[in-house]
């Protein structure tokens, strides 16, 4: 951790909101990973894909936000429970028909794009421009996941 930039307090508030960012993308990333197993219908060749396209594009940005944690001098939450406290995403229902699957990740994503909106004032004011920017990468990503779900169901 580096005693520049950011103060001891905006740097734990900072790591705070993404410990919410991690748990929720996290949420996210499993849900659609386990949509893809188990999508079915006429559109499974298109939401498999999808949800592949989705879900690993998130494994990557899961590994960006813990590492930013950890450069921030906090421990990066790990582990289900851990997660469960932090995140207000549920367990996906494997049960759902795909249109179903498709409106559980959109309401998914506008949750954690809330997550992302509620976190990055409080990077851009203590000035942290490295977390503020990782949350406006995130938010790009997650308002184009939201975007092209709802465009395979054209709502």
């Amino acid at each position: 951790m580096t005693n520049a930039g950011p103060n001891p307090a905006a740097r734990k508030a900072a790591a705070d909101g993404l410990a919410r960012l991690l748990a929720d993308s996290y949420a996210v990333y499993l849900k659609t990973h386990g949509y893809h197993w188990n999508v079915r219908g006429s559109n499974f060749a298109q939401l498999h894909t999808l949800f592949m396209d989705q879900y690993t594009e998130m494994w990557t940005a899961i590994d960006e936000v813990a590492e930013r944690i950890r450069a921030l001098g906090e421990l990066a939450p790990q582990g289900y429970v851990s997660f469960g406290k932090l995140s207000a995403i549920k367990d996906g229902d494997p049960t759902n028909k795909a249109e179903g699957m498709v409106k559980d990740l959109i309401s998914s994503h506008e949750t954690l794009i809330g997550t992302l909106y509620a976190t990055l004032p409080a990077a851009q004011e203590a000035g942290d421009e490295v977390t503020a920017g990782l949350l406006t990468d995130r938010l790009t990503a997650h308002e184009k996941h939201a975007w092209m779900l709802r465009a395979t169901l054209d709502i």
